[in-house]
């Protein structure tokens, strides 16, 4: 009785603020403790294993390494949630990054407006995605992996398969020059997506009608959502995140490279599914992509430190995918 009293005593003692903040949290992390738990449980096994991991330089590292992915993986993150999935990013990622490329080098471009070329090139091939499967009615898997190999033939074609280099140097330091004393602007516009997005899609309505889309597009659309249009906007989403990411890897990297972006889509959809989202539409959030990002980019860090074959490292990261996935099921059955 004592502590039911104690219990009721804190319940009513607490403010709105922290209720609200309780709140927060778990919209944050949602769908997520299975990966949450997995992602602490990382970062003590490798604290363990190696001391450079215990470093704020080696922490440094590990969140600039992650922007490219993390960056991809929130586009995606949306794709998902209304059930659908984009082969197509790695694709558009490197017709971004080959379209600065070209013009900025080649036909001296100023690096802004190619920039926004760039992306709106990736953009292109969202458009292309989204009505490929709202009105010509191809499954996703189809209509990506349609545009994957056309995005890509695409930025082929464009750099004739050559690298382009020698970009404008401020260009260069987005990726390299911190602010703060810690991150480059490139890390910390990954930040304030991350916050865009959540908000969007915890507090904002349409966020919400995803969530309904992926659970039962039909019954969506008879409860008067336009699921066609919103369908079209995530994958436009997607494809702009991809070629986002092309841009920031041209920065950090100082290069274009034709070849760049391979097995970039896994990557993307391995983080959103390590992070509790459900391939099978409804189930996804932010934090939780975040933590799917952080597990990927955290434990290729540690196995390098630890000096593992890269081979292996393949071999243990889908291992690690496949359990986390697994546990997270089971825990979710179980609750």
């Amino acid at each position: 009785m004592l502590g039911m009293k104690n219990r009721s005593s804190m319940e009513t003692q607490m403010t709105p603020g922290s209720r609200q903040a309780g709140e927060a949290f778990k919209r944050i992390f949602a769908f997520s403790q299975g990966p949450l738990i997995g992602l602490i449980l990382l970062f003590l096994f490798l604290s363990f294993t190696t001391p450079r991991f215990l470093s704020v330089r080696n922490y440094l590292n590990i969140i600039d390494q992650v922007t490219r992915n993390g960056i991809m993986a929130l586009g995606m993150t949306f794709v998902i949630i209304i059930g659908g999935i984009d082969l197509s990013v790695g694709s558009t990622f490197v017709l971004a990054m080959m379209t600065f490329g070209v013009l900025a080098a080649d036909f001296n471009v100023p690096a802004q407006l190619a920039m926004v070329a760039g992306i709106l090139a990736a953009a292109l091939g969202g458009v292309v995605n989204g009505v490929l499967v709202t009105k010509a009615k191809l499954p996703a898997f189809i209509a990506t992996m349609a545009m994957m190999s056309i995005a890509r033939g695409m930025a082929n074609i464009i750099s004739n398969m050559q690298q382009r280099y020698n970009f404008v140097p401020w260009f260069g330091e987005l990726a390299t020059k911190t602010y703060l004393g810690f991150f480059p602007l490139t890390t910390l516009m990954f930040f304030v997506l991350i916050i865009v997005c959540w908000l969007f899609l915890s507090y904002r309505d349409t966020g919400r009608k995803l969530y309904a889309i992926g659970g039962n597009a039909e019954v969506a659309r008879l409860a008067g959502v336009h699921v066609q249009k919103l369908t079209i906007w995530v994958y436009v989403l997607s494809a702009t995140f991809a070629g986002l990411a092309g841009i920031v890897q041209t920065s950090r990297l100082a290069t274009a490279q034709p070849y760049a972006g391979e097995g970039y889509e896994l990557d993307a959809i391995a983080a959103v599914v390590i992070g509790g989202a459900s391939l099978n539409g409804g189930v996804g959030t932010i934090g939780g992509t975040v933590i799917g990002v952080l597990i990927t980019g955290i434990l290729r860090n540690g196995l390098n430190l630890n000096g593992v074959n890269v081979y292996v490292q393949t071999l243990l990261i889908g291992v690690v995918i496949a359990v986390t996935v697994a546990f997270d099921i089971l825990s979710k059955q179980k609750r």
